[in-house]
């Protein structure tokens, strides 16, 4: 058997079937999400986004080729190149990027947008990969850990400058890949714990309330605990610092722009202002909802033809595809995506070096924040922070990251025995 033939023989097949399942559906949403009776136009009209997105998915096939194509040597080789570019552009794009509902998130080609963000995820998910790969790297030690963190946070600094929240957002997904990898468990416990604490002071209107619970639950724990002065010492310092956290959590979000925190209010009151903040999650969940078990059918939903769901073929594309195929076409679509995040897992696990291993759990990691913040976000359930569903949202910026995330990861899985080879 030649060489090309066992590489096509290789490639996993079924993670790009899905792919494309996905993507074809998206395609079909997006037209029912700009579709108008009174004016109606093919699907593959150029004028709509319907046939813009077509023409994105085009190019991302001929993205997908030439990353097949390309010597799978190339991507390990150029890592950090790719990072210095997409970090460069990223701190170019406050200064020249062009403005758009007050960030500075794209760079303008003609009709077309590019936003750099995007792209930047595969560059520090390769940089990462990288950086893990030395034999000498521990994610234990505490230099390792700081030196993982750099390498996201100086896209995160960036991004923020434009300012973009929800982009900037989605980088903490690579610490899911740091789980993996090995970091302490105690960072997790210590983050998740601030989130609860974090949510529970945003939803009590009175946090007079939850630092009496929070003193309560430290004086339990000194009672029925071993009570060494030490011991009490380090969990009155732990009370005393949860409950500083939550005054100041309150000083820090007062401090942030008016519309994000609306969003964060009405997260907690959907009826704080439902003709305005709440307008779009309020429409979502109406729309979602009124499609019941089957769904009106195709191009027949209600409030995707008077456009009652503001950015519905973008961030809120899954309440078209909620309200025209019902509960049904929903389920049919999540377990797409948890199939292709299982299957992703398991190449992953069977990458047989640590570079390919940790730049598929960073794609995992990506493609499960976005699905399930995304997914979140439409049904009130998370603030809406402009978050894309994966392969499905219109745009080009968005298929183009994601397709290059994924089909990276397809060509190092192809050739992981070649790869073994030249560690050998």
């Amino acid at each position: 058997m030649r060489q090309d033939d066992l590489y096509i023989n290789k490639i996993d097949w079924i993670s790009i079937l899905i792919y494309a399942t996905l993507v074809c559906i998206g395609w079909f949403n997006i037209y029912a999400a700009v579709y108008d009776e009174q004016a109606a136009k093919s699907i593959f009209d150029f004028s709509i986004n319907s046939g813009k997105q077509l023409v994105w998915i085009g190019t991302a096939v001929l993205l997908i080729t030439i990353i097949m194509v390309a010597d799978y040597r190339l991507f390990e080789n150029l890592s950090l190149v790719f990072y210095g570019i997409f970090v460069f552009f990223l701190l170019i794009t406050p200064f020249f990027g062009k403005e758009i509902n007050g960030q500075r998130a794209w760079f303008e080609l003609g009709s077309f947008r590019l936003q750099p963000a995007e792209f930047a995820k595969f560059a520090t998910a390769l940089a990462l990969a990288k950086f893990m790969e030395r034999p000498s790297f521990d994610l234990s030690q505490t230099k390792y850990q700081l030196q993982a963190v750099a390498i996201i946070m100086i896209p995160v600094a960036l991004i923020m400058l434009q300012p973009d929240t929800g982009s900037a957002m989605v980088y903490s997904a690579f610490f899911i890949m740091m789980y993996r990898e090995g970091m302490p468990q105690r960072y997790y416990v210590l983050a998740l714990t601030l989130i609860a604490v974090s949510l529970l002071a945003l939803g009590i209107e009175n946090n007079l309330y939850l630092v009496i619970a929070i003193a309560a639950v430290v004086l339990l724990i000194i009672l029925l605990g071993k009570k060494s002065i030490s011991r009490i010492i380090s969990l009155s310092l732990i009370g005393v610092l949860a409950i500083g956290y939550v005054y100041s959590l309150e000083y820090v979000v007062s401090k942030l722009p008016q519309h994000q925190q609306n969003r964060i209010m009405v997260l907690f009151d959907p009826d704080l202002d439902p003709l305005g903040v709440g307008w779009n999650v309020t429409q979502s969940k109406i729309a979602i909802g009124s499609g019941g078990f089957l769904g009106k059918g195709y191009l027949e939903g209600t409030q995707t033809k008077f456009d009652f769901v503001p950015e519905q073929h973008t961030d809120f594309i899954f309440c078209t595809l909620g309200e025209e195929f019902g509960w049904t076409g929903s389920f049919v679509v999540i377990i797409l995506f948890c199939a292709l995040l299982i299957r992703l897992i398991f190449l992953a696990e069977r990458q047989k070096t640590r570079f390919s291993r940790v730049y598929g759990y960073c794609v995992v990691s990506i493609l499960l924040f976005h699905f399930m913040i995304n997914i979140a976000m439409t049904i009130g359930l998370f603030p809406v922070v402009g978050i894309p569903l994966p392969f499905f949202s219109y745009g080009g910026s968005s298929l183009w990251s994601f397709t290059i995330l994924l089909f990276i990861f397809i060509k190092l899985d192809s050739h992981r025995i070649q790869l073994l080879g030249r560690m050998n």
